[in-house]
């Protein structure tokens, strides 16, 4: 009596408890070890070890089963986690410990079709991410080769305002020359006409000719007693 009122219970929550996907290995599969479980609560408080453990949150379902009794898997979600630990309610916590091993310490494997759709979205950004990486990347290098460039840039400008101010302070130099070959002839040319002005007029006053050969004699202050001899 009691065999057959079990089958029934058995029947009536398999939808709840069993899961008939094959226990193949794939993203979705890890392991881990019960630490601590609360009977009344239905909950267990499993230690994990993998990278992966990221991609689980809460509310997400798994199901477990002792790895020697791999026909019989319980279904639960996760209710909180950490880096390491992972709490899981089990709603019908006595009926699935009846077919699983589910006692502190025990090792069971889990697996959740959850972790293997948020591991697919994980990848998917990841894709995505690596994109847009690249093209930041090629950013930097390009940012980075300008940046490098600068000081070839400034080098190159200096070359080439130092050559302009050289020609330019050449020029300089020869304009300078030019205007002192100036000023000499010009002074050169200045005094050779002030040299020919002098003689000139040193001739002019030599060769003066007068207007008449009397001068007037002022022996007297009468003007009416001058005359000319």
């Amino acid at each position: 009596m009691k065999l057959i009122i079990f089958k029934l219970l058995f029947i009536y929550f398999s939808p709840l408890l069993l899961v008939d996907s094959p226990a193949t290995p794939s993203e979705g599969l890890f392991s881990g070890r019960i630490s601590t479980l609360n009977v009344v609560a239905g909950l267990i408080k499993v230690k994990v070890d993998f990278s992966n453990i990221r991609y689980l949150n809460k509310k997400d379902q798994v199901t477990f089963w002792d790895q020697s009794v791999k026909l019989d898997k319980c279904r639960g979600f996760i209710l909180g986690k950490t880096n390491e630990y992972l709490l899981i309610k089990i709603s019908t916590f006595k009926l699935c410990a009846k077919l699983a091993y589910v006692k502190e310490g025990a090792y069971l494997k889990f697996f959740s079709q959850d972790l293997v759709n948020n591991l697919k979205m994980g990848r998917e950004l990841v894709a995505i991410l690596k994109k847009k990486r690249l093209a930041l990347l090629n950013k930097v290098k390009k940012s980075k080769k300008e940046v490098d460039s600068y000081i070839e840039k400034v080098d190159a400008l200096n070359g080439r305002y130092s050559a302009l101010s050289l020609k330019l302070q050449r020029e300089w130099k020869r304009e300078l020359s030019q205007l002192e070959e100036d000023r000499i002839n010009s002074l050169r040319i200045y005094k050779n006409s002030l040299s020919s002005l002098e003689d000139v007029e040193f001739k002019m006053e030599r060769y003066k000719v007068e207007d008449e050969n009397l001068k007037i004699d002022r022996w007297s202050l009468d003007n009416r007693l001058f005359y000319k001899k």
